[in-house]
């Protein structure tokens, strides 16, 4: 007989500037980002191999994404997953804003090389 899987939660981690998304208390991935001028740019999601392939990176993003509502924050997605995930959920196309080169620009001058 197996267990139930546990529900995950998914907390913002303000100094690493991510959500992580945790299972039995343990962290199975996380969603990074950067704060600009009332913009929350994510640029960077990954689910960690051993939680692969169990819908994580949708219950996280769509999480993240509804924080930065609430935050009344604006979301701009550099991240391929996040964006993605924008295409088939337009309930946050009014919070949306597009990816330019300045944001571009901007993301490269803090991120290690």
């Amino acid at each position: 007989m197996t267990q139930p899987a546990a529900t995950p939660t998914v907390q913002r981690v303000d100094p690493k500037h991510r959500y992580e998304i945790l299972v039995d208390g343990t962290t199975a991935g996380h969603t990074a980002y950067r704060d600009r001028d009332g913009q929350r740019v994510f640029y960077h999601t990954k689910i960690y191999d051993a939680f692969a392939g169990q819908g994580l990176a949708a219950i996280l993003v769509q999480q993240a994404l509804s924080d930065v509502r609430t935050s009344g924050k604006r979301i701009v997605p550099v991240c391929p997953y996040v964006a993605k995930f924008l295409k088939k959920h337009d309930e946050f196309a009014d919070i949306t804003d597009p990816v330019t080169p300045e944001i571009l620009q901007w993301l490269d001058t803090l991120l290690p090389h």
